[in-house]
């Protein structure tokens, strides 16, 4: 250890005792009666000391004036360096700063609101230029088909463009994008819904995968208690791309994962297949029908068996021989 370091831990004694000197200056920097007590000295180097005094301003809870005094060497004056107020170690606070980009959360933006995104977000990569040329990495080469060549090719079907359909840049209407010409590759991305600026990079997939995973997933306790997983569901409808694999929506409105995408390995209690109802039982139609009228007849039918078949005499008095 050097001799200058060890004289420089050693506090001044006439700058320790600078106490007063170091009240006053407190006092005009701040005001009679908010600086109070003296806290400690501390020495900042040779024949220099900090004097912390309590701060009690209203919403300064914790804080510490600091004024550093100094004397030059072989003076017996000590004189003012600076005074400062300072937060000590159960000052209040303000949270630290913190950019928009990474204090903003799911569920945070509202109807109206914009989120920019970077020009070099590392969730997105390029995509179509809108150029008629192809892209360096695109699977059709140059002097093998090229524009023209497409219009040759819709000519030969006998299939004429429409007038406005091949206006320039400069000539469409005001604050819309100009129609590319009919057999052109602008045309072509544009009917398969490839005419963007940016598309998903495969960063992009995998935090959308990991984010995914993690909120509907196998790990979840939801699908941990699951009777099967989702891809055995009947209410799951599969995603496009190679995101098919592995992910799908919820379509079942009893299930907590209703409109959010799923993981195939994820499952819940409202799987399809996991309690199949049976088919409720029709009551048989009823044996007597309440609603038909039934038939009394006012005499017994013949051949019940309580009617004679042979008439009776007529002549013969009733009860006399």
């Amino acid at each position: 250890m050097s001799a200058a370091t060890t004289r420089s831990r050693t506090p001044d004694r006439l700058c320790v005792e600078a106490v007063d000197l170091a009240r006053e200056a407190a006092e005009e920097a701040a005001a009679p009666g908010v600086v109070g007590e003296h806290v400690s000295a501390v020495a900042e180097g040779d024949r220099v000391v900090t004097h912390f005094f309590e701060c009690k301003e209203p919403g300064y809870r914790g804080w510490r004036w600091a004024v550093t005094v100094a004397r030059a060497s072989r003076a017996k004056v000590v004189t003012l360096d600076e005074t400062v107020l300072l937060p000590g170690p159960d000052a209040l606070l303000a949270p630290e700063w913190v950019p928009w980009s990474e204090r903003l959360r799911p569920g945070d933006m509202g109807p109206g609101d914009l989120l920019p995104t970077e020009a070099e977000d590392l969730r997105l990569e390029p995509g179509y230029s809108g150029e008629d040329a192809p892209p360096p990495n695109s699977v059709l080469a140059p002097d093998a088909v090229t524009p023209q060549n497409l219009a040759d090719l819709v000519e030969a079907e006998d299939a004429e463009p429409a007038e406005d359909l091949s206006a320039g840049p400069d000539e469409g209407a005001a604050g819309t994008s100009p129609v590319p010409a009919r057999g052109t590759i602008a045309s072509v991305a544009e009917e398969l819904g490839m005419r963007r600026a940016r598309v998903l990079s495969r960063y992009g997939l995998h935090v959308a995968a990991d984010r995914w995973d993690e909120a509907f997933g196998a790990k979840t306790p939801m699908a941990q208690a699951a009777p099967a997983p989702c891809v055995s569901c009947g209410f799951l409808l599969p995603l496009a791309g190679s995101l098919r694999q592995a992910f799908g929506v919820c379509a079942n409105e009893f299930s907590p994962a209703d409109g959010h995408v799923v993981s195939l390995a994820y499952g819940c209690g409202g799987h399809s297949e996991a309690a199949v109802m049976p088919k409720p039982l029709r009551p048989a139609p009823p044996v007597l029908d309440s609603m038909a009228t039934d038939s009394f007849p006012l005499r017994p039918s013949p051949d019940s068996g309580s009617v004679p078949t042979e008439p009776e005499d007529e002549t013969e008095d009733l009860g006399h021989s």
